[in-house]
C-alpha cells in the first residue's frame, strides 16, 4: 500500500509539471515579444531547451520576453532565460524581461552576479595559435613597456630642462642619499666579484693558451675583455639586481601606500621628487663602479697569471700597457652611463605600475630585473656594432 501511495504521488506530481511552451507575439508596429508559459524547472529543462534551440525570431524586431504566464520557475530555468535572453541581445538590441514578480526579479537578479569564469586559452600543449597568441600578447606589452619609458624619458628631459634654469629646485640631499646607496654600498660586492671574474678569465685562458706556448698573452684577453666588455656589463647586472629592484620596490610600496597620489594631489611632480635623483645617482654611480670593477678583475687576472702561469707582476704590467690604450678603458665607461639610465628607467617605470597587492609588488620587481639586464646586454651589442664599426 505503501508503493502503491507513493507511485500514485509521484505520477500526481508528474501531472502537475506542465510543460514549457513558448511562441511569438506581433504588435501593431512589428515588435516581437516572446511569450512564455508552463513550468521553467529542472524537470523540464531539456524540453525547454530543446524548443528554444527550434525558435526562429527575428533578433532585430524582438523586443522583450514576457515571464508573466511562468506556472513554476526554478533556477534552471531562470538561468535558461537569462541565456537566452544574453543571446538575443548579442545582435545588438536590447531586450527587456517582463511580467517578472518581486521573489523572481531577485532571483534574476542573483543569476545575473553569477557569471562562469572568463576564457583561458588552452596551455595544457604547443600549438601555432597559442604561439601567435602568447607572441601577439608580449609584443603588446613590449610596447606598451616602451610607450612608459619614453614617457618618463620625456618627462626627465622637462624636469632637467626646468632645474637648469633653477638649480635651487635639484634635490641634491636626495641625489647624495641614492648614491650612497647605489654606489658606496655596492662597492664590496661589485669589487668581489670582478675579483673573481677576472681571476676565473685568467685560469681559463692560461689553462688554453698554455698548450701552445701562448701563455703571456693572457694578459692580453683579460685586459682587453676586461675593460671594454666585462666590467661594465657585470657592473649593470649586478647594479640591475641590487640597486634596480630596490629602486622598484621603493616606488611600488609608495603607490601601495598612496604616497604618489599624494604627490599629485599637492601638486608636486613625482617625476621631480622621485625618479629624477634615483636616476642620476645612478648614472653618476655606474661609471665609479665600473672603474672599481675593472681594478679588481685586473688585480684578480694578475694574481692568477702570477700563481698559476709564473707570470711575475712587473711582467703582467708591461704586458698590459703594450695591450691596452686609453681607447680601451673609454670604450667600457662611456657605456655606463647610458645602462645606468635604462636601469633606472625601467626600475621606475615598473616601481610606478605596481597595484595595491603585494603579488603585484613581486611580480614588478622580478620583472624589472629581467628587462633591465636583458636591455643592457642588448645595448652593449650595440655597442660593439658601433664601436666595431667606427675602428674604435
Amino acid at each position: 500500500m505503501t508503493s502503491g501511495k507513493g507511485q500514485l504521488s509521484g505520477m500526481a506530481f508528474l501531472e502537475k509539471n506542465k510543460a514549457p511552451e513558448l511562441h511569438l507575439d506581433t504588435d501593431s508596429e512589428g515588435h516581437q515579444s516572446l511569450i512564455l508559459s508552463g513550468d521553467w524547472t529542472v524537470s523540464t529543462l531539456a524540453d525547454a531547451d530543446q524548443q528554444i534551440s527550434k525558435l526562429n525570431v527575428a533578433k532585430d524586431k524582438l523586443t522583450c520576453i514576457d515571464v508573466s504566464e511562468v506556472d513554476h520557475l526554478d533556477t534552471s530555468g531562470a538561468w535558461l532565460i537569462h541565456r537566452t535572453r544574453g543571446q538575443l541581445e548579442f545582435s545588438g538590441r536590447k531586450v527587456q524581461l517582463t511580467g517578472v514578480t518581486p521573489v523572481r526579479e531577485s532571483l534574476f537578479h542573483e543569476i545575473e552576479k553569477h557569471h562562469p569564469p572568463r576564457w583561458q586559452p588552452d596551455r595544457s600543449g604547443f600549438t601555432i595559435v597559442g604561439f601567435l597568441e602568447a607572441t601577439g600578447r608580449q609584443m603588446v606589452e613590449v610596447y606598451k613597456d616602451t610607450l612608459a619609458m619614453l614617457h618618463i624619458l620625456g618627462s626627465l628631459g622637462i624636469v632637467l630642462s626646468t632645474v637648469l634654469l633653477q638649480p635651487k629646485r635639484l634635490r641634491s640631499i636626495a641625489i647624495a642619499v641614492q648614491f650612497d646607496r647605489s654606489c658606496i654600498g655596492a662597492v664590496p660586492i661589485v669589487a668581489l666579484m670582478s675579483f673573481l671574474i677576472g681571476a676565473i678569465i685568467s685560469q681559463q685562458g692560461g689553462f688554453y693558451l698554455r698548450q701552445f706556448g701562448a701563455d703571456i698573452f693572457v694578459v692580453d684577453l683579460a685586459g682587453i675583455l676586461v675593460l671594454r666588455e666585462i666590467g661594465v656589463i657585470l657592473t649593470a647586472i649586478m647594479v640591475a639586481g641590487r640597486s634596480g629592484s630596490a629602486f622598484t620596490a621603493e616606488l611600488g610600496a609608495m603607490r601601495m601606500q598612496e604616497e604618489v597620489d599624494a604627490l599629485h594631489v599637492i601638486g608636486l611632480s613625482v617625476t621631480e621628487v622621485l625618479v629624477l635623483p634615483r636616476i642620476l645617482a645612478l648614472m653618476i654611480a655606474l661609471p665609479i663602479l665600473t672603474f672599481v670593477a675593472d681594478i679588481s678583475a685586473l688585480f684578480g687576472a694578475g694574481l692568477i697569471t702570477w700563481a698559476y702561469l709564473d707570470i711575475p707582476p712587473a711582467a703582467f704590467l708591461t704586458q698590459l700597457q703594450s695591450a691596452i690604450t686609453v681607447n680601451t678603458f673609454v670604450v667600457g665607461i662611456i657605456k655606463a652611463p647610458f645602462m645606468a639610465l635604462i636601469v633606472g628607467l625601467i626600475a621606475c617605470v615598473e616601481g610606478l605600475k605596481v597595484e595595491g597587492s603585494s603579488e603585484s609588488l613581486g611580480r614588478h620587481t622580478t620583472m624589472a630585473v629581467v628587462k633591465a639586464i636583458f636591455l643592457v646586454i642588448v645595448v652593449d651589442g650595440m655597442f660593439a656594432m658601433f664601436f666595431a664599426a667606427i675602428g674604435v
